[in-house]
C-alpha cells in the first residue's frame, strides 16, 4: 500500500475500491473558505473534505502558533466519521503540489496509519487527464478509527531551543527565501528565521509540472544538510508546508526526520527567543 506518493492512474484504478477514501484538502491561507468551495463546486469523486483549519489544527492560542496540532481524539473521531479505519488505504490531494495534503500524511503517521499517501501532481494532474470529477457528496459509512499515537514524530519548542544550543538537530525551514531572510512577511507579525535554522524552500521538492523529483534526486538535495536523517527538524510557518520537506525526505528513502508543529509563528510568541534576518542561518 502507498506510505508516500501515489500516481492519478493508480488512484484512478482504485477509486471504486472500498479500501481506498480520497481525502480533498485545498485550502488557501489568505482566503481560508475557498477551498471547500471549490470541493462544493467539483471534487475527485468519492473525496471527503479536510479544513486545514476546522480538521487538520486545533484554534491558535496565546502561546501557539497559527495551526496547532488538533487533538488527537477529536481527529480520530472525524476519521472514523470519513469511513477510515486501520486497514484504510487513504489518498490525499491538495491544489498546492501538496503543500495541504502533506500536512493530513503527517497526521495519519503521527496517529500511527502508515496507509496513507499524498496524490502526486494533485488537483491539476487529475484534471489534466480528463479524469471523473463529481459534485455530489460521498456516502460515507463511519467506523472506528483506532489510534497508536507517534509523539517522537513531534518536537516542541524547548526541545528545538535545546537541539539547537547543543547542536544536535538540523532545522529546516520551508518557507520561500524572501520570507526566511525576513524581506517580506505576509502572515505573522515578525520577520525573519530562527537563529540556526537553514533554508530549504518546499518548492524545490517539484518538478516544473507540479510533480515530486525522483527520489535519487531528493536524496541528494537533502544530504548537503544532514548526514543524518533523524537529526532533521522541519519548520515552516505554521507546521504545514514543513510537511512537504518530511514528505520529501521518505520519498527519498531518508526516514526518520521530526516536525517542529509550532513552527516560527509559536516560535516568536516569545520575545527572548533569538530570530535572525538575511540568507544566514
Amino acid at each position: 500500500m502507498p506510505t508516500t506518493l501515489v500516481d492519478i492512474q493508480t488512484l484512478k484504478h482504485h477509486l471504486k475500491d472500498p479500501h481506498w477514501v480520497v481525502v480533498d484538502c485545498r485550502f488557501d491561507l489568505q482566503q481560508p473558505k475557498a477551498g471547500r468551495v471549490a470541493y462544493v463546486d467539483t471534487h475527485i469523486p468519492g473525496a471527503r473534505y479536510a479544513d486545514l483549519n476546522k480538521d487538520l489544527s486545533s484554534p491558535p492560542t496565546s502561546k501557539s502558533g497559527r495551526h496547532p496540532l488538533p487533538d488527537p481524539n477529536i481527529l480520530a473521531a472525524k476519521l472514523g466519521q470519513w469511513g477510515i479505519q486501520q486497514q484504510t488505504q487513504v489518498v490525499a490531494y491538495d491544489a498546492s503540489g501538496g503543500a495541504i495534503a502533506g500536512r493530513l500524511w503527517w497526521l495519519l503517521r503521527w496517529l500511527g496509519h502508515d496507509a496513507v499517501a499524498v496524490l502526486d501532481g494533485g488537483w491539476q494532474a487529475w484534471q489534466a487527464a480528463g479524469f471523473a470529477l463529481q459534485q455530489d457528496f460521498p456516502l460515507m459509512q463511519p467506523t472506528q478509527f483506532i489510534t497508536k499515537l507517534q509523539p517522537h514524530l513531534v518536537l516542541e519548542t524547548a526541545a528545538v531551543q535545546q537541539g539547537l544550543g547543543d547542536n544536535t538537530i538540523t532545522l529546516l525551514d520551508a518557507r520561500g527565501r524572501a520570507r526566511y531572510a525576513g524581506e517580506v512577511e505576509p502572515l505573522d507579525p515578525v520577520a525573519g528565521h530562527v537563529s540556526g535554522a537553514m533554508n530549504r524552500p518546499f518548492e524545490q521538492n517539484l518538478t516544473a509540472q507540479g510533480v515530486f523529483l525522483p527520489g535519487d534526486e531528493l536524496r541528494a538535495q537533502f544530504a548537503g544538510y544532514a548526514s543524518n536523517p533523524q537529526q532533521v527538524v522541519h519548520m515552516c510557518g505554521s507546521g504545514i508546508t514543513a510537511c512537504h520537506n518530511l514528505l520529501a525526505m521518505e520519498v527519498a528513502g531518508l526516514r526518520g526526520s521530526r516536525l517542529y508543529a509550532g513552527s516560527w509563528s509559536e516560535w516568536i510568541r516569545d520575545p527572548a527567543r533569538k530570530v535572525k534576518k538575511g540568507d544566514e542561518a
